[in-house]
């Protein structure tokens, strides 16, 4: 597997519960460009419409830019393949529990780009205050360690 893009920001704004893996509908010239390493996750997002999941605002800039077609919008939105079933239950817990979907990682399995995303509920500002600080405190406590063992 080889990861190609992460959503870093993700994992500091949303506590994922849940992750799933699914196969994203591209055009040639977005696969090839991809696989080059081209393409950004920050601020894209995974929306449900008519019982199929959208990836949007990802942006994935073209492979050769004079070769694209002139009306190619590099932020378009993109089908995502899953089962039926999988689509119907994460509208539900959408709906029901107010959480979201987020786009974690893209990655190379077998040949295939493949999206992977995680059912989300958002971070309060405080929480994510103590998280920094839990972690300057776990900073400073192994430097005073490294210093004390010398």
């Amino acid at each position: 597997m080889k990861i190609i893009s992460e959503n870093k920001k993700a994992y500091f704004d949303y506590e994922i519960l849940e992750t799933y893996e699914t196969g994203i509908v591209l055009l040639g010239h977005e696969v090839k460009s991809i696989k080059t390493g081209h393409i950004s996750l920050t601020g894209s997002f995974v929306v449900p419409k008519f019982e199929e999941l959208f990836l949007l605002n990802a942006f994935i800039p073209p492979y050769q830019p004079k070769n694209t077609p002139k009306d190619y919008d590099p932020r378009r939105s993109r089908k995502l393949l899953l089962h039926k079933s999988e689509i119907k239950s994460l509208i539900g817990k959408i709906k029901q529990k107010g959480l979201t979907l987020v786009p974690l990682k893209v990655y190379i399995l077998k040949g295939k780009i493949k999206l992977q995303f995680g059912l989300g509920k958002g971070k309060k500002q405080f929480d994510k205050r103590e998280k920094v600080k839990k972690r300057e405190f776990e900073r400073q406590k192994e430097r005073l360690l490294k210093q004390h063992e010398k």
